[in-house]
């Protein structure tokens, strides 16, 4: 058992190796591997009657012209009684978005609005069943015990926004019944600040930074900047940039300005003000640190080199709580975020467009988005989701349909020619190929079709 598992854990280590080199990212090399592929069935076909002989019993056989005259047509269909549970930091966006795409899919659902956003949560639940059909639409608001009850029942989608923690219950619980889940969860979300040149575009971007982590309900956003790679000889700049910026969105005291949100409970502000306690990342504050655990408010607080295996820096932050890591060459950023977890977003600064193309072709994210923040999240041409642990599935615009919809593939055929199976087999390689489909569920039928063969 030991030699089988140590077989299995080297074939994944080649595995992993072989993705991270990139080939498989080439066209070149997908096209060779179908061909190759190819030449395997074609190679091998006796071989492969046989072996289908001893195992069920088939026969080599012919394939009609299968599908002519024939059409065929793709029709969406809902896929039946879905739930949906939203999160707190947008409690009314997260909840209605993703029901908008329920609903225009054709289905019936289940709302479960978050319970920390207790006024938005009522709200929903008084005034949903006012305008949309209470039989087809409707809102259970509670705690853990209610969200609990409601994993225990069969649906037939579920579609969950939070953290990944509780991602993977919901997700155990939908194993039970193999129901679909759409997982919208988060990550550490890191920010590129390639070196810029003009004073103008510095200081933009150092705006747009600042938005995206403390404008954006204080730091309590999954796509929210989460820390900043940077070279080290522009760490220092870049720091007494974003003091001066926050204190001009801020003031002075941003404990009193209207501009900024505070922490949702007493709960994340216990967890965060543990994240500032750790001695060594005590020691990294630059700028901020404030607690006021009477208002639940924390001041925008800037760190720098925090170390790199403290809580911090290996759990999404969600708070407004802003790292700075320093590297010796910008390049440097892209092994630092493949060495962990896929983030929801990769957001870059940066004018060199090779190494926009580095970024785009050496990194996976759930979106990658260059010299801004946030703003994929209001574009709903685009679909937004995660990859990984940042999460499982997409939506926005029609990407929502498509996300609560079955995809159901129709075809039609007439009775007109039948073609009957006659003998000898053919010789011509290509109706050995459709031949071999008929015993490999259409696959290589695919591959002919696309013409990926010699």
């Amino acid at each position: 058992m030991a030699a089988a598992m140590g077989e299995i854990e080297d074939k994944l280590a080649e595995l992993r190796q072989t993705f991270r080199s990139g080939i498989t990212k080439s066209v070149a090399w997908r096209k060779n591997q179908l061909r190759a592929l190819i030449e395997l069935l074609q190679d091998n076909e006796d071989k492969i009657f046989k072996a289908l002989h001893q195992d069920l019993g088939k026969h080599p056989r012919r394939l009609p012209l299968l599908f002519f005259p024939a059409s065929g047509e793709v029709v969406s269909e809902p896929f039946g009684v879905v739930l949906i549970c939203s999160a707190w930091n947008f409690p009314i966006n997260l909840a209605l978005e993703p029901l908008i795409g329920a609903i225009a899919a054709g289905n019936t659902v289940m709302l479960k609005p978050s319970e920390l956003a207790v006024e938005c949560a009522s709200f929903l639940a008084e005034t949903i069943p006012l305008y949309l059909d209470c039989k087809a639409i409707k809102v259970t608001n509670g705690g853990v015990d209610v969200c609990e009850q409601l994993l225990q029942q069969k649906w037939n989608k579920i579609f969950f926004t939070g953290s990944p923690r509780v991602g993977s219950i919901v997700m155990s619980a939908a194993a039970k019944h193999l129901t679909p889940v759409t997982l919208e969860l988060g990550g550490k979300c890191p920010a590129i600040l390639d070196t810029l040149s003009s004073p103008l575009d510095i200081k933009v971007t150092v705006k747009r930074i600042i938005g995206g982590k403390f404008a954006s309900c204080n730091g309590q956003v999954c796509i929210g900047v989460d820390y900043i790679l940077v070279e080290k000889k522009f760490a220092a700049t870049l720091i007494e940039l974003l003091k001066t910026t926050i204190k001009k969105f801020y003031g002075e005291n941003p404990k009193d300005s209207k501009s900024i949100s505070r922490i949702i409970n007493e709960y994340h502000f216990e967890r965060l003000r543990k994240l500032l306690e750790d001695p060594l990342v005590a020691d990294a504050i630059v700028h901020g640190g404030l607690l006021d655990k009477e208002n639940l408010f924390i001041e925008p607080t800037i760190l720098l080199d925090p170390p790199l295996d403290a809580e911090i820096m290996t759990e999404e932050i969600f708070g407004p709580i802003l790292p700075i890591i320093t590297l010796n060459n910008i390049q440097e950023s892209i092994e630092f975020i493949n060495s962990r977890p896929k983030p929801l977003v990769i957001y870059a600064f940066t004018k060199d467009e090779t190494f926009k193309k580095q970024i785009v072709s050496g990194t996976s994210s759930g979106s990658l988005i260059f010299n801004d923040t946030l703003v994929q999240q209001l574009c709903d041409v685009l679909p937004f989701g995660g990859v990984g642990q940042s999460g499982i599935g997409r939506y926005h615009g029609h990407y929502s349909f498509e996300t609560f919809s079955h995809e159901k593939a129709i075809m039609q055929r007439s009775f007109f020619l039948e073609l009957e199976p006659r003998y000898p087999p053919w010789n011509d390689f290509k109706m050995k190929f459709l031949r071999l489909a008929y015993d490999f569920d259409y696959f290589n039928l695919l591959l002919l079709l696309l013409g990926l063969k010699r």
